[in-house]
């Protein structure tokens, strides 16, 4: 996943007006507050050499553009329907994966304050915006893991529990971040 995030970023430097490494045939769903995902989400096919009991793939987009030396951008935090999938669908599980997509969201947040700070320099501005989206997916991978090591996938309830109140706080502490 972390090679299709860079791409993004790879391809809306290369054609900064517009970003459409997007395949046409992937079902994504955005980020809501009020959507929560479902096992109806999940529309890909089991992996059955994997270990896990479900897969949760989600995709931090963002789109340049430059208007009269202006300097502007769209992030979409999204849910891949179509790369995710569940074998063992219980609603504790399907929190766990939700868990998933709202770190996406915190990050998608994060790229967004970063990007609002950045300064816009004409010489620079390629390998500029290249390192923070990288710093911030980067950030955002190493949490997914963690995410994921702590609870054990799940499986320490009272860890499980943790996470999620943090994810809270992490949402909360940048919700004025969220109007990207």
């Amino acid at each position: 996943m972390k090679f299709i995030l860079k791409y993004f970023l790879l391809l809306s430097l290369l054609a900064p007006f517009s970003l459409t490494a997007q395949n046409t045939e992937e079902e994504l769903l955005e980020w809501n507050a009020t959507r929560r995902l479902n096992w109806s989400d999940y529309k890909a096919r089991p992996n059955p050499n994997s270990d896990a009991v479900a897969t949760t793939t989600t995709v931090l987009a963002v789109e340049y553009n430059f208007n009269n030396n202006q300097f502007g951008y769209t992030i979409k935090s999204r849910f891949s329907k179509t790369r995710s999938w569940g074998s063992h669908k219980t609603d504790y599980i399907l929190g766990h994966e939700q868990g998933h997509f709202d770190i996406a969201e915190v990050f998608a947040r994060k790229l967004h304050k970063n990007l609002s700070e950045y300064k816009f320099n004409k010489k620079t501005y390629q390998k500029d915006l290249k390192k923070i989206y990288e710093e911030i997916t980067e950030e955002k991978e190493e949490t997914q893991n963690d995410y994921d090591k702590e609870t054990k996938h799940s499986i320490n309830k009272e860890r499980q529990a943790e996470w999620l109140k943090k994810i809270s706080v992490m949402l909360e502490e940048y919700a004025g971040w969220a109007d990207y």
